[in-house]
């Protein structure tokens, strides 16, 4: 099953800032909590989870059909 992920206009601009490997520990970050789904809060709710990697971190709410990324950091 296909599932959307949006990420918020925060999230976007904060890619703005980290290199080119920021991007790809963000991203790797999004992949792994995607693949988790056990971990997902509930859909549709107002919980929203943290997912850490190695040197990033998401912030992230489900819905019905997809991922929302409303949050992203990452240490350079």
């Amino acid at each position: 099953m296909a599932f959307r992920v949006d990420l918020s206009v925060q999230a976007e601009d904060a890619l703005k800032g980290p290199p080119d490997e920021g991007h790809r520990d963000v991203m790797e970050v999004i992949a792994a909590a995607l693949a988790q789904r056990g971990s997902w809060p509930a859909p549709g709710g107002w919980d929203g989870a943290v997912r850490q990697g190695r040197r990033a971190w998401v912030a992230y709410a489900t819905y019905g059909d997809g991922t929302e990324v409303y949050g992203v950091g990452w240490t350079g």
